[in-house]
């Protein structure tokens, strides 16, 4: 008699078993060997692999200590890095040369924030250029180290959130950009010999100017910018003449430029519904090179950072860091005369095959002003009769939620929980417009997304409308706050973590060189305190009725626990259902992978039992 065996469902710590990556991602000057950043120890350090892979090297160590981004000499190789402690965004910059494998660490002030960028070495390798706010806690300034004498020099950036771009090739200027806003930003030009400053994009309306790579004859570079536009195209800034004209302005933003040393071969990166598509082009025959054989995905991010498209100093090859909704996220090298791409690392460890994964439609739903909002649904597959839904929202809010791997949607999926996956107002990807719609309005707009958002789902036959979740981070927490106490008929669970819950002390606590944009991201803590009120889910807290566990990093930088610790004390005051998880050596985002399993698994918990067991 034959005897039919129920497939196990996979364990939660399944979903988990796989390698992330941070923001750095770097060929070494011979393009041989690729850099990149990854938690394979446990924790995001820095390792070098072959370009035809292998198991990778542990260039760092660090158990506490979180490696961001890095540069790689083009010179002899040397790699600069920055790395902050228990995730407190204070970084410091270390440098490996390539005599002395053991990192030195050539900053130590532990109240200062350092960032270095992909271009962060002069050509020659003698001189690095990095961003701190070492002189004025509220001014992020551009500076220039001589890595023999230690000798350090502001030269740009005074009274500013401004940051390092590419040195020119003979190393005697360099780009600098000065950030005022999400939507405001400008380019200048730094004479590192005569100290003369000019702004090389002067604009009456706001825009964006990104600096990018230079030609290599000197006589400009490429930037991106969405001046005239909904979307960001890439230019090129002619220094002789003081002018710029367009190069490339596709209908979707292009979020990255770069170029070989030699100035051969120019790449980019266009978002196209989330997905991140790569483009390659000979500059000299200004002929398209062959599209690289490359998965469909996107690149993930750690705190909002997102790994550069490297390219090797003679243009032969290109580097990308993916994730796809069924596939754990790899570096991939790609031959750019070709286009033949291959993974040079293996972070899956224990992932269920793609198969065993759910796949991602991208939806939309109409809101309350006639706007379609653009949506990710995970829908379990073959599931019978009305299932929970979890809303999840992203962060920032002026950033993307992508199709990407996402451990805690597939195991949720894996129990019958759809998840709705959304890109409200705000949002980037979708044009400048659309974009601005969140700034000086978040509990406005938004909250009529999310509101628009669960009646398209109770519109859906397969949909149980009195189990729907919600759940988020950062601003997403805000988001969910929002949601529980303004919109609290809706909700039968939700997740918080590190979400802002009075926007006026939110505002007032932010790292010092924020302090200057919260007006036009937020709002004044002082000029608008009744609308940041008006806005906060302190003002509406006793409306709650959903069960809420609370996430939080005891160092974040970003949304200070004190948000977090007010509304745990105020829930339980008032008798309702909440849980508290604090780290103490996390900050705004988890660095440590044993802190990362407990925050998702008490996520799906939480989740689970209140969608799917009925607690109550």
């Amino acid at each position: 008699m034959a005897v039919t065996q129920t497939r196990k469902l996979a364990p939660f710590e399944r979903f988990m078993a796989y390698r992330r990556f941070s923001a750095g991602l770097a060929f070494s000057p011979d393009a041989q060997h690729l850099y990149f950043v990854s938690n394979i120890s446990g924790q995001f350090n820095l390792w070098r692999v072959a370009v035809d892979g292998g198991w990778p090297e542990q260039l760092t160590t660090f158990t506490d200590d979180t490696v961001r981004i890095v540069g790689v000499s083009p010179a002899d190789g040397s790699v600069v890095l920055c790395a902050d402690h228990d995730g407190d965004e204070f970084h410091q910059l270390y440098l490996i040369r390539p005599d002395d494998p053991w990192p030195e660490k050539i900053t130590d002030a532990p109240e200062v924030q350092h960032y270095v960028g992909g271009d962060a070495f002069s050509p020659d390798g003698t001189r690095i250029a990095y961003a701190a706010n070492a002189r004025t806690p509220t001014d992020m300034e551009v500076w220039v180290r001589d890595l023999e004498s230690g000798e350090t020099r502001a030269v740009f950036g005074e009274g500013m959130y401004a940051f390092p771009g590419a040195w020119s090739p003979d190393a005697t200027k360099l780009v600098t950009m000065d950030f005022r806003n999400n939507s405001d930003s400008s380019l200048h030009l730094v004479d590192l010999e005569s100290g003369d400053v000019r702004e090389l994009t002067p604009h009456d309306e706001e825009g964006l100017y990104f600096p990018g790579p230079w030609a290599a004859d000197g006589s400009g570079f490429y930037f991106l910018s969405d001046e005239g536009r909904e979307y960001r195209g890439i230019a090129f800034y002619d220094i002789a003449a003081g002018t710029y004209e367009w190069f490339e302005t596709p209908e979707n933003d292009v979020e990255e430029v770069a170029s070989s040393h030699d100035g051969a071969v120019l790449a980019w990166i266009v978002n196209e519904d989330g997905w991140d598509v790569v483009k390659l082009r000979d500059v000299e025959s200004g002929r398209d090179l062959p599209q690289p054989d490359l998965p469909r995905g996107a690149r993930p991010h750690l705190t909002g950072f997102q790994p550069p498209l490297a390219i090797s100093n003679d243009g032969t090859r290109a580097a990308m860091i993916l994730s796809g909704p069924r596939r754990p996220p790899e570096a991939f090298v790609v031959e750019t005369a070709t286009g033949a791409a291959r993974p040079v690392t293996e972070s899956r460890m224990g992932v269920p095959a793609e198969d065993d994964l759910i796949d991602v439609d991208l939806i939309s739903y109409p809101s309350f002003d006639g706007r379609d909002i653009p949506a990710w649904l995970y829908r379990p597959a073959g599931a019978d009769g009305r299932i929970p839904v979890v809303i999840s929202i992203h962060g920032g809010p002026e950033a993307q939620e992508r199709p990407l791997y996402q451990p805690l949607y597939q195991y949720l999926a894996s129990r019958g929980i759809a998840v709705l996956a959304t890109n409200i107002r705000g949002s980037t990807g979708y044009g400048k417009t659309y974009q601005r719609l969140i700034q000086r309005d978040w509990g406005g707009g938004d909250l009529k997304d999310w509101d628009h958002a669960v009646k398209w789902l109770h519109e859906q036959d397969w949909v149980d409308r009195d189990r729907i979740g919600v759940w988020g981070g950062s601003y997403g927490g805000f988001a969910v706050l929002t949601c529980v106490t303004r919109l609290p008929d809706y909700w039968a669970a939700a997740v918080d973590i590190f979400g802002p819950f009075n926007l006026i002390s939110f505002a007032k606590a932010v790292p010092p060189t924020w302090r200057r944009m919260m007006k036009r991201f937020v709002g004044d803590p002082e000029e608008d305190a009744d609308l940041l009120r008006e806005r906060s889910p302190v003002t509406y807290v006793e409306n709650t009725k959903a069960p809420l566990l609370v996430i939080q990093g005891a160092k974040d930088p970003r949304v200070v626990k004190g948000e977090s610790d007010q509304l745990v004390e105020k829930l339980k005051s008032l008798g309702k259902t909440v849980e508290y998880i604090v780290f103490d050596d996390e900050g705004h985002g988890f660095t440590k992978r044993k802190n990362e399993l407990t925050t998702m698994r008490a996520s799906a918990d939480w989740l689970e039992n209140y969608l799917l067991n009925g607690e109550r």
